[in-house]
């Protein structure tokens, strides 16, 4: 069975057994879509998206993707820099995640974010692709996050609302328990490690009922560890990641002023590691 990419979609999707409908792939969003935390060796980021346009770009001919992702971006300047350049692709599928550094300020409001987010929405739905959001994680297992969690489930309950509204997929990172671990995380504790960013595309290739041979992998076993460690531990984090966050926020700058995205054109995709991500074996998070 295959589907139609122009046409209205309700969520989930029907069986996809067969190859799937889309030709052309965009992904927009902020570091969470850019790959942040899943590096290259030369320099650049792999992440969730690409990943996914790996084993899209396996099923049929003529594949092509985008990623106009930036990280650091909030939700207004996704809105403002990459919804546009994003419809001039005609993409046949859309990612859009955005909002997250927004809902993680303090005093800002999840239901103006929501609505700007469902603004987007609409404008994204012109051609009637098909479109996939995201909810956020749950924050309940990391200390750092775990005071906005009420925050974040309202965002998650708007988002579902948009969704279900303007038929989009759901990709549901608050229900993918198996992440909700920091061995799934960057060093820096907010953005997806390797593993991370594995899961997360297995989940989107679940939410779009497509075939694959991604495997789970584990991570590492956890080492006992002193209270004394585990504090001069984090006194680095704050001191290497925390602290600059807090610096930008100050001067308002941003980690993404004068990044420019990875994939600004629609272009064929390869499989980087198709070995590895379809292997079972342990991959390490470092």
């Amino acid at each position: 069975m295959t589907l139609d990419p122009h046409s209205p979609r309700t969520s989930p999707l029907p069986d996809n057994p067969g190859p799937h409908p889309w030709r052309r792939y965009v992904a927009l969003g902020d570091s969470f879509t850019e790959g942040i935390g899943d590096p290259l060796p030369d320099g650049g980021h792999r992440g969730w998206a690409d990943r996914v346009a790996e084993v899209l770009a396996a099923q049929v001919d003529d594949f092509a993707y985008a990623n106009l992702a930036v990280r650091g971006k909030l939700i207004a300047q996704i809105v403002a820099d990459q919804i546009e350049p994003a419809l001039a692709l005609k993409p046949d599928l859309i990612t859009f995640s955005a909002g997250g550094n927004d809902v993680i300020r303090p005093g800002t409001d999840p239901d103006a974010v929501s609505q700007q987010f469902e603004d987007a929405i609409v404008r994204l739905r012109r051609d009637h692709a098909t479109i996939v959001v995201f909810t956020a994680i749950d924050t309940e297992f990391t200390p750092v996050f775990r005071g906005i969690r009420g925050k974040v489930a309202i965002y998650n309950e708007n988002i579902r609302a948009i969704a279900d509204a303007h038929d989009c997929v759901v990709a549901d990172q608050w229900g993918l328990k198996e992440v909700q671990d920091m061995r799934f995380f960057d060093d820096d504790r907010l953005h997806y490690n390797a593993l991370g960013h594995h899961e997360v595309a297995r989940m989107v290739l679940r939410a779009l009922n497509v075939p694959n041979d991604l495997q789970p992998h584990q991570p590492e076993a956890l080492t006992a560890t002193t209270w004394r460690a585990a504090r001069e531990k984090d006194l680095v984090w704050a001191r290497s990641y925390l602290m600059p966050w807090v610096l930008r926020r100050l001067r308002h700058q941003s980690s993404g002023d004068h990044v420019r995205a990875k994939r600004p054109e629609p272009l064929p995709m390869t499989t980087l590691a198709p070995g590895k991500d379809a292997a079972a074996p342990p991959e390490s998070p470092v």
